[in-house]
């Protein structure tokens, strides 16, 4: 059976007061805030159980909100973009945070931004927009440079990275002359902005980005090591491993003969990807191949998780218990 999208169960959870009043619940259990309450509202005349609101991540949350959002604005002009639409997308965002939901709007226009919806008046071409489960959004490409010219680099670049992975890197087989084009065409529409907000931090983000980024967590990684001097950055770097196969490792540093691994929990923690594997036996494996690794290379191999890729000083201080020092 096809899976059902992330947009389609979404939309499933959605409830009007009017539906919810059909559905027999009470109008007094609708004007309910808090802990009391069975039914959030995310948007005038829009709610979702509590539960389902409760228990989802931001990311999550805001898919509902773009579907509300879109709804109550049926007949509007108006196209997803930004970060809304990157979300609609499923491209990784880095520490995303609830939000308006933001949207395009023609130049002639002029509505005004409010509580729930941030309106962004600039021009589309037929090329820009797409559907994505019957919303109108912004393409991809027009998502991630919206994304990499309002959003911190940490942000964009995980953003960035991920849409390029999508481009470039089809099961672990990577396409640098893909990523090349990619890249160009990116590069081409910064041109065309030039003089707009932010076309400088995203003429940077477009030359720096790399599909061969896995987590948002090894984007930061590598900005991070950018930030504290380090050039010379291998992604994914091969291992012949002991029985035939390749280790890869996130990031080389060939400066100082370093590995950096970004070590989230979500690998030990998450039972899909532990694959049926006690969380003892998935940190036994990755010991074997950490010992191999060091062992065939004669190179460190550093590891980290979040909080220390928050900032290029967290990073630095985490090299540095290994003995690893930024290049003069």
């Amino acid at each position: 059976m096809p899976v059902e999208s992330k947009v389609a169960t979404a939309r499933r959870s959605l409830f009007t007061r009017a539906e919810l009043r059909d559905r027999g619940v009470p109008e007094a259990e609708l004007r309910k805030d808090g802990d009391r309450a069975a039914w959030t509202r995310i948007q005038p005349g829009v709610y979702v159980a509590r539960d389902t609101w409760v228990s989802a991540r931001p990311v999550d949350r805001h898919r509902l909100a773009v579907l509300a959002a879109v709804d109550r604005a049926r007949g509007a002009e108006g196209v997803v973009s930004h970060l809304s639409a990157a979300v609609l997308h499923g491209l990784p965002l880095y520490r995303f945070r609830e939000q308006r939901v933001q949207m395009v709007v023609p130049r002639s226009a002029h509505p005004p931004s409010g509580s729930y919806v941030r309106r962004h008046t600039s021009a589309l071409s037929e090329d820009d927009v797409v559907d994505v489960d019957g919303i109108r959004c912004t393409s991809i490409e027009r998502t991630v440079f919206d994304v990499s010219r309002t959003e911190t680099r940490e942000m964009a670049l995980s953003c960035v990275d991920g849409a390029l992975r999508r481009a470039a890197v089809e099961r672990r087989r990577f396409r640098a002359d893909v990523q090349d084009d990619w890249r160009q065409r990116l590069q081409e529409r910064v041109a065309r902005a030039r003089g707009q907000r932010g076309v400088r931090d995203a003429s940077w983000v477009v030359e720096f980005a790399d599909g061969r980024a896995e987590l948002p967590g090894e984007s930061v990684s590598r900005l991070q090591l950018y930030r504290l001097g380090f050039r010379d950055l291998d992604l994914q770097v091969a291992v012949a491993g002991p029985r035939g196969s390749d280790y890869f490792v996130d990031i080389g540093l060939r400066q100082v003969r370093t590995f950096w691994e970004f070590d989230g929990e979500v690998k030990y923690r998450d039972v899909a990807m532990r694959q049926g594997r006690s969380i003892e036996d998935v940190m036994l494996e990755e010991k074997r191949r950490e010992d191999w690794i060091r062992g065939v290379t004669q190179w460190r191999l550093c590891r980290g998780g979040f909080a220390d890729i928050a900032t290029p000083e967290t990073l630095a201080a985490r090299l540095s218990a290994f003995g690893v020092h930024p290049p003069p």
